[in-house]
């Protein structure tokens, strides 16, 4: 890949998409404050959601050092996108994705299919208890449902992070969200009245919710789950675990990049616009060895996924009805 120099940064590319969102972020804005007092309001907050998700991703590049070389660059960018943009505590996200690049959907290392609420595997299932065993019986059709709190979750756990002395920069992260959730509560607060600001509030953060889940639901849920017992290589564990979403531009403007889950997870530091011209390689080079390289349209992996979270479920079912 280096080669082929697709590990290359791309400055005029990263130029471009920064302002474009910076652009969909202050103009979504721009449009909640013209707008002012109308229920008009909740399809700004649909927009607004847009936007939040747009910066998150942006914000998933940085952590990747995927725009810029410096470390101390893409961390204070990420802390003011992540902290005071959308209020996502940008240490903790980094941290948390982090352990599910090295070990995706690896039942015992990656957070990120933790037995938290719903459940990825039988052996989860047999142990579950409380909540969770009783969500996890009708998990898939919960599932998008569940997406609607994402939002409001990822704010709790972000503010949650902030008493593990492990974080780095606890105080100025701590600030940052702080500002952040002052300066949201204070514009809706300042341009509604308090029942519409409410609905506005519920309306973006489910959108923003449901969106973040599209967006990073399709790339491994559905895909086997490792366990302990599963020794694979590097190549395997990435490739494996991993699924491509088929869809075009609009599927890879709205996905930010991970549609190319594969190539993002074998080579995570990849500007996101070269990933399509791994493709071929990478396809190519699993085909060689016999590696399974799976990729389908965006309904069907999500189909996948709710099949896999059903079929999960079923033990608890068949429990329920003894």
């Amino acid at each position: 890949m280096a080669q082929e120099g697709l590990l290359d940064k791309r400055p005029g590319y990263y130029a471009a998409r920064i302002t474009l969102v910076a652009g969909l972020f202050a103009g979504s804005w721009a449009l909640f404050a013209w707008v002012g007092d109308s229920w008009w309001q909740l399809a700004v907050a649909v927009l607004m959601a847009v936007a939040f998700g747009q910066v998150t991703l942006l914000a998933h590049d940085l952590a990747h050092g995927q725009i810029s070389r410096s470390r101390r660059t893409s961390r204070i960018a990420g802390l003011i996108t992540g902290n005071l943009a959308i209020g996502l505590s940008y240490g903790w996200w980094m941290d948390k994705h982090t352990r599910h690049h090295a070990n995706p959907n690896h039942e015992d290392h990656d957070p990120d299919v933790s037995p938290d609420f719903l459940l990825w595997s039988e052996k989860q299932a047999e142990a579950s208890r409380g909540l969770p065993r009783l969500v996890g019986r009708w998990q898939a059709f919960l599932f998008f449902p569940l997406l609607t709190l994402e939002g409001l979750n990822l704010k709790v756990s972000s503010f949650r992070a902030l008493r593990r002395k492990s974080l780095k920069n606890r105080r100025l992260e701590g600030l940052l969200l702080t500002g952040h959730v002052l300066a949201y509560a204070g514009a809706l607060l300042l341009v509604l009245p308090p029942g519409l600001a409410l609905a506005f509030l519920a309306v973006h953060q489910a959108c923003y919710g449901v969106y973040l889940g599209c967006t990073f639901a399709p790339n491994h849920k559905g895909m086997p789950v490792l366990t302990a017992e599963d020794e694979l290589d590097f190549l395997r564990r990435q490739v494996l675990t991993s699924r491509n979403v088929r869809g075009g531009r609009l599927v890879n403007t709205a996905l930010g990049g991970l549609n190319y889950q594969i190539e993002h997870h074998l080579f995570p530091s990849m500007p996101t616009a070269n990933l399509r011209k791994a493709q071929p390689i990478v396809r190519d080079y699993c085909e060689s060895l016999g590696i399974d390289y799976v990729e389908c349209g965006l309904f069907r992996s999500w189909g996948q996924a709710l099949r896999h979270l059903h079929e999960v479920g079923r033990p608890l079912r068949a429990t329920a009805r003894a």
